[in-house]
């Protein structure tokens, strides 16, 4: 087995900025755009982009991880924060919007025949174990229902991420169902 040896500080910031702009072009274009046109956003070639990332496939999953662990970083903020029940329901509302373009990268790599980084994994870890604060301490201020805890709120959260998926653009009708779920959160439902 050979160590990969550390990018040079100009690779580490192509790279950077090929996700970056990934991100931003299958967000605007879809899952399918190009990598050309990544390149093109990146202001690198194509060459650049497939030193990085062999398959669209790589890039597809490296933009997915890279999404997760900003996420993870959020939720670990959340739980530090001075308002545990608004955080909670802020934290959840961005999960939501966040988890509609995660679903598009999980379904586009499972149509290509691989697998998406599953909760098992040290993101899905760090994210369980931030979120099991946010949810405790947001009980603890009488925000969330007691009999509520991370294994029955992840489907929840999934299901409406899929909800907020069917609903598409039509943001006030998403405000609505995010807002009926939350009803069903709070102590005394």
């Amino acid at each position: 087995m050979t160590e990969e040896k550390p990018l040079r500080a100009d690779a580490r910031r192509n790279r950077a900025r090929v996700l970056e702009a990934a991100e931003a072009v299958f967000a605007a274009k879809g899952t399918s755009a190009p990598t050309e046109e990544v390149a093109k956003a990146a202001g690198v070639g194509v060459g650049t982009v497939f030193r990085h990332f062999p398959t669209k496939e790589a890039l597809l999953e490296a933009v997915l991880i890279d999404r997760l662990h900003r996420f993870a970083e959020e939720a670990e903020a959340a739980a530090e924060a001075d308002d545990p029940g608004a955080t909670f329901y802020e934290f959840l509302s961005g999960w939501i919007e966040m988890s509609a373009a995660k679903n598009a990268y999980s379904d586009a790599l499972a149509a290509a025949g691989v697998e998406a980084p599953k909760t098992g994994s040290v993101v899905g870890a760090r994210l369980k174990a931030a979120l099991t604060v946010v949810l405790k301490r947001a009980q603890d201020a009488g925000a969330v229902r007691e009999d509520m805890g991370v294994a029955e709120l992840l489907p929840v959260v999934i299901g409406a991420a899929r909800a907020a998926e069917h609903i598409g653009d039509d943001r006030e009708l998403r405000a609505r169902t995010v807002a009926i779920m939350f009803s069903g959160l709070k102590p005394g439902t």
